[in-house]
């Protein structure tokens, strides 16, 4: 090995946790989905009768039903723009995406972020209005891992010394 390749070789650490942060941000193409489908929410009326299990993918189709532009909203930042943060974040680890464009992928994971605050809002609402019952359901708390994955990976790639750059 010349004294040039051992200057530019990355730190065993820094290969490492690159290749943490890789494989994490490929599993979310896998959990996403999952999420999706998972149950958010299981609301009621009233307390006697059952409950209505609600999924980011059942919440679109229902307010696609009674307001598209809403419903066009809530498609883009709960599953266009997560999955389009995942794929450039891996083509930038990969090298096929300009390490310039870390900026507007950090932009699409605040983006990503929004709908889990969307969520909070209405939950909260409905809540407070105490007109039936409204339970948080394991799907929630995926959901919100996922999102909360993608931006830490974002921001550990967003680093001054690129990670991205330990990954061969």
């Amino acid at each position: 090995m010349t004294k040039s390749q051992m200057l530019h070789r990355p730190a065993p650490k820094r290969d490492f946790t690159a290749k943490i942060l890789r494989a994490l941000n490929l599993s979310l193409l896998i959990f996403f989905p999952l999420a999706w489908t998972a149950p958010l929410l299981r609301a009621g009326l009233l307390p006697l009768f059952g409950m209505t299990e609600i999924s980011v993918l059942s919440g679109i189709k229902s307010l696609w039903e009674t307001d598209i532009v809403l419903a066009s909203i809530v498609v883009f930042f709960a599953v266009f723009a997560p999955i389009i943060k995942v794929i450039a974040v891996e083509l930038t680890f990969s090298g096929y995406l300009p390490a310039k464009l870390k900026p507007a992928i950090f932009v699409l994971a605040r983006l990503a972020m929004a709908d889990i605050f969307l969520i909070a809002i209405y939950i909260t609402l409905a809540k407070g209005l105490r007109i039936g019952r409204l339970d948080v359901a394991w799907g929630l708390y995926l959901f919100t891992a996922c999102v909360l994955t993608a931006l830490v990976i974002s921001l550990c790639s967003r680093k001054g010394s690129t990670v991205a750059d330990g990954v061969e």
